[in-house]
């Protein structure tokens, strides 16, 4: 897993790629969401779009990172998740938990 940090105005941009999975990714995740929040950011944009795969360690990650921005009162949004992502958390039951978005401006102005 190898992340890249933007950032648009007061909005952080988390770019991910690679394999979101127990080892290396989760804490990856893990590291760089506490750093964030630890930086004062409260508002957090996670860019799936080159995730090539997700296993229940990364779904757990997510999860994790959702709960502890709320708890920090920041918001955790994820864009582009490509379609084997998608069905991950389709299939985990949790789409309706994460507010996802298809487009990067979409999904920075949703944060106004």
């Amino acid at each position: 897993m190898h992340v890249e940090i933007r950032k648009a105005g007061d909005i952080v941009i988390v770019d991910m790629k690679g394999k979101l999975a127990a080892g290396l990714g989760d804490q990856i995740l893990r590291e760089t969401i506490d750093e964030l929040l630890g930086e004062q950011w409260k508002k957090v944009l996670l860019n799936l779009s080159e995730v090539t795969f997700m296993d229940s360690a990364g779904v757990g990650e997510l999860v994790a990172g959702l709960k502890t921005a709320k708890r920090f009162g920041a918001s955790l949004r994820l864009l582009n998740a490509n379609e084997r992502v998608h069905s991950t958390l389709y299939i985990s039951r949790l789409l309706p938990v994460f507010e996802l978005y298809r487009d990067e401006k979409e999904a920075v102005s949703a944060f106004a």
